[in-house]
């Protein structure tokens, strides 16, 4: 019976230090809401080139110069190449993390044309209200 006592008490402390791990870990891995615009990307701050036919994404200079681990050098910044989910209107895409905007408010994206036209039309100009998270 101590045996089991000791099994189960072990358990519960493992259990609830996994729990306390998943409530701290994931504080990026929640739905941010913003606008999104696009913009024509080039040589980007992460420091690959692209173009207006690839699925990329800038995002806010405020977030790109913040996130966990970066370094005085963009190039070398964690948040490049991470791949966003954007939603708006029943529509989603996939795109990849390579630039920063300096208009952008925080939680704002500014997508490569061909990453905008899978929301919604190059006319529309601005998606108020879309959610993103990081995948």
């Amino acid at each position: 019976m101590l045996t089991f006592q000791k099994i189960t008490v072990a358990s519960l402390l493992f259990a609830s230090s996994l729990f306390a791990f998943a409530a701290a870990a994931p504080a990026e891995r929640s739905l941010k809401t913003g606008d999104a615009t696009y913009y024509n990307p080039g040589l980007g701050a992460c420091g690959k080139s692209n173009t207006g036919a690839d699925q990329v994404v800038a995002v806010s200079q405020q977030l790109f110069d913040t996130y966990p681990g970066h370094t005085s050098n963009p190039n070398a910044n964690p948040i490049c190449g991470r791949r966003v989910k954007v939603n708006y209107g029943g529509k989603s895409v996939v795109v990849t993390v390579e630039d920063r905007c300096p208009a952008c408010a925080f939680n704002d994206l500014d997508l490569s044309p061909s990453a905008f036209q899978a929301l919604a039309p190059l006319a529309a100009g601005r998606l108020r209200g879309m959610t993103w998270d990081f995948v």
